[in-house]
């Protein structure tokens, strides 16, 4: 699309469709958005900041299904406006709501062409050179087969500036790998503690870790901090997770306090679960279609054993006997990998200090526990006060799914490298660990009502390992009571570790 093609070779829209994206774009006739959500999430600042005036001129958010990107999307529409950007510089486009885009041969383009002659009134290029460069918001572009060639042309052409966000994170990978060092990539899931808190408008808790920092994380004392952080904001952060342990952090979960937990279940299996099996992760590489059942089958067992690392006997003993067929290792190891990409899992590698290690399985951590809850049709006590008045509810269910509470959490942070130790011949099993540079951070979690010295053997024989470069351990408890007695140890209680973001 040159300049020329720009100005002068328009091709109408169909008449139907120039409708549908005029009405999706109200704030071209002067009028405010309907229904925009108040509550911004974590991402947004740095999201719209990278919009704005980043050094790339695209800016890609994706993560699973319902977690809020296209709320985040209106919110900076909105914000735009509010810094007295000209409606009519903005374009926002719903892909997955106008399936006769796909009867278009360079949908991305041709609408691009379409809204710089029929409301920009000016090429990309002169809105640009007069600093009114047009903002391009692309929602759902995953089911585009050549979305990422159409948007690298598009700003490698014009100057102009554009946010695309995409449900489906293995497609959205996959384009990524064409736009190398154009875009800026933003990752979200489901809600953090704080986040519940804001949207059921109980509370507004600050973060204790900056967006982009991690190097507070080497000092024990920034994890002194997060205790007495979460103590201070005690009130708050327990009525936070209260409502997190009962339905987990999807906002789905908690915009409607009225719906029952079995309408939330079939709405989070329906919409999050099914569609993404059904829909986002079945096609493949190169057009290879993966088998629906088996897929659901993995994520199943994910589920089930979310916080812990199954072995390959496991995995493999499970599935032929649910599916009645032979399912090779190397075939569920890709899956459980193709659910890592899309974000309803996360892995845990072992750590690994020397090559020649025999590697172990992955640890599984869901995405949320709510989606557990709803997929497996089986909840699980989390709340500490119920558990302290009654020791056995949940038994050792609860702790696992508290691990992988704090897995999938880790494994969201930036950069934070995370992988667990294995148990193995003189060395105990650490639950987690922390990589910072070369620095590392041994994290157990023991979400019971009673800890004892056996219960930090494993943190204590890693920070005594002198190759393990880590200075101290955190452990990770069910509620405030607990204090460590070791002085390398740090004990921080499940509900303000997840305050650390």
């Amino acid at each position: 699309m040159s300049g020329t093609e720009e100005r002068g070779l328009f091709v109408p829209l169909d008449p139907a469709l120039e409708r549908t994206i005029r009405d999706a774009n109200p704030w071209w006739r002067g009028e405010q958005i309907a229904g925009l959500k108040p509550v911004r999430r974590w991402a947004f600042d740095s999201l719209y900041r990278a919009l704005r005036q980043g050094p790339t001129a695209a800016v890609v958010l994706t993560g699973p299904r319902r977690v809020g990107k296209t709320v985040l999307l209106q919110q900076v529409v909105d914000q735009l406006m509010r810094d007295g950007v000209d409606a009519r510089r903005i374009l926002r486009i719903q892909f997955d709501d106008l399936p006769s885009l796909r009867a278009l041969e360079q949908p991305i383009l041709t609408l691009a062409q379409w809204f710089a002659q029929s409301i920009l009134g000016e090429t990309f290029n002169r809105a640009a050179l007069e600093q009114r460069p047009a903002f391009l918001l692309l929602d759902e572009v995953q089911n585009l087969q050549h979305w990422s060639d159409e948007l690298k042309h598009l700003i490698d052409i014009y100057p102009v500036r554009a946010l695309v966000t995409g449900s489906s994170s293995l497609r959205i990978e996959q384009g990524r790998d064409s736009l190398a060092g154009r875009v800026k990539t933003f990752v979200i899931g489901p809600l953090l503690l704080r986040e519940i808190g804001m949207v059921r408008g109980e509370s507004d808790i600050p973060p204790l870790l900056p967006v982009n920092g991690l190097d507070a994380l080497l000092s024990k004392g920034a994890w002194s901090d997060l205790r007495e952080h979460g103590m201070r904001h005690s009130v708050d952060r327990d009525r936070a997770f209260r409502l997190f342990a009962d339905r987990g952090g999807y906002p789905d979960a908690h915009s409607d306090p009225s719906q029952t937990w079995d309408e939330l279940a079939e709405h989070l299996n329906e919409t999050v679960v099914r569609r993404a099996i059904q829909h986002d992760l079945r096609v493949g590489e190169r057009g290879v279609k993966r088998d629906e059942v088996l897929l659901e089958s993995v994520f199943k067992l994910a589920c089930r054993y979310t916080g812990q690392a199954p072995g390959q006997a496991l995995y493999l003993d499970e599935l032929r006997e649910s599916l009645a067929a032979n399912v090779g290792w190397q075939r569920v190891l890709s899956y459980l990998r193709f659910l890592d990409r899309a974000i309803l899992v996360r892995l845990v590698e072992p750590l690994e200090l020397r090559l020649k290690k025999k590697r172990g399985p992955p640890k599984v951590c869901v995405c949320d526990h709510g989606l557990r809850a709803a997929w497996l049709h089986e909840r699980v006590v989390l709340d500490p006060v119920t558990l302290r008045a009654s020791p056995d509810a949940g038994g050792g269910l609860a702790g696992r799914v508290a691990e992988g509470i704090v897995g999938q959490f880790l494994k969201a942070i930036g950069p934070l490298a995370v992988t667990y130790q294995p148990e193995r011949s003189g060395a105990p099993e650490v639950d987690f660990v922390l990589g910072i540079g070369a620095q590392r951070i041994p994290l157990e979690v023991k979400f019971r009502r009673r800890i004892d010295r056996e219960d930090t053997l494993g943190l204590r024989r890693f920070v005594e390992k002198s190759a393990n470069d880590a200075p101290f351990g955190v452990l990770v408890t069910l509620d405030d009571e607990y204090v460590s007695d070791d002085p390398r140890i740090v004990a921080v209680p499940l509900a303000s570790l997840l305050l650390l973001r």
